[in-house]
């Protein structure tokens, strides 16, 4: 038998709350005009480096939303049991699906297409990229137990709340400077997506952790130290590629730490690096705070968008377990 979703019928209040966080940051790539980089693209103030950097990191970026709108959120919400919650997922995988999207709204205004093609060429040869993708898509076409069930969770808020940070920090410390606002608001936008998506995805592995017995968490608390290693390990060689010629490697990785931290505490687990926001380069600190901020008059839509309906501003209280 077939049930349907009743959310008139709620079993918790955290679903409705994740749902409506969800649809008051809904947006759409073309909302943002990002036409108006392309003069500074094209000028000298952004070096030829600086440019091969921010398109590989965008190619890469969408790589690993592909995976996480076409496999990660999809397969998790078809093994979750709450409906609820599978709602939940599916919308997420969506707005995973239009920042892949946004990125191509980004290539496709600054870049030709012949450096389109080469860059996802780039992407499908890259070991670093592929091995990050492969390691966690292994998690989500595996869901075969329940400890498989939480280890998948895990491995969504690694990739949500860590991975994608390594690839935000360039177009924050771009935007930080005055450089290609308009890209940075959408990569503000994916952000704010990304910190209410990590928490979902944490706050359900948490509960599902929960339930096994004390040995079984400590192994499986083990098992997600040992995916947060390895994938640590990728980004430190990933880092290392795309940005030596920058000089920015060690800012990048000290930034790579501090999200991996995050990415634990929304697993309800213990830091591993203990960096702290203060040793992040504060342009990149102040461009993933995802509190409203203040735009000009002729911007379609802001990194701080929400609908001037119902407004209701993430806090703690509403993602509290």
């Amino acid at each position: 038998m077939k049930l349907a979703v009743n959310w008139n019928d709620l079993d918790d209040q955290l679903y409705k709350d994740f749902w409506d966080q969800n649809v008051r940051q809904f947006w759409v790539d073309e909302e943002i005009p990002v036409s108006e980089d392309k003069l500074m693209w094209e000028s000298g103030a952004i070096s030829d480096t600086e440019r091969d950097t921010y398109e590989k990191i965008l190619a890469g970026l969408t790589l690993l939303d592909t995976v996480q709108g076409g496999d990660g959120m999809p397969n998790i919400a078809m093994k979750t049991e709450n409906l609820h919650a599978k709602a939940v997922f599916t919308f997420q995988a969506m707005m995973e699906q239009m920042h892949a999207k946004s990125y191509s709204t980004i290539f496709s205004t600054l870049s030709t297409m012949a450096r389109i093609n080469e860059l996802f060429e780039w992407v499908h040869e890259n070991d670093f990229m592929q091995q990050k993708a492969a390691i966690v898509d292994s998690y989500y076409n595996n869901i075969d137990s329940d400890e498989d069930y939480y280890l998948s969770l895990a491995a969504s808020v690694m990739l949500e709340t860590f991975l994608f940070y390594s690839g935000f920090f360039f177009p924050l410390y771009m935007a930080g400077q005055g450089k290609l606002i308009r890209s940075g608001e959408i990569i503000n936008l994916i952000i704010r997506d990304e910190e209410v998506h990590g928490k979902f995805s944490g706050i359900l592995a948490q509960r599902e952790l929960g339930k096994f017995d004390e040995p079984t968490q400590l192994k499986l608390k083990t098992k997600v130290i040992e995916l947060m290693e390895s994938l640590y390990v990728l980004e430190i060689s990933y880092t290392n590629e795309l940005y030596k010629e920058l000089g920015l490697e060690e800012e990048v990785l000290t930034y790579v730490k501090y999200n991996a931290d995050r990415a634990l505490e929304n697993l309800g687990l213990e830091t591993y690096f203990n960096v702290t926001h203060d040793q992040v380069n504060p342009l990149v600190i102040n461009g993933i705070d995802t509190n409203t901020k203040n735009h000009d008059f002729f911007s379609t839509k802001g990194n701080g968008y929400i609908k001037s309906t119902n407004i209701a501003p993430i806090d703690d209280d509403v993602f509290n377990v």
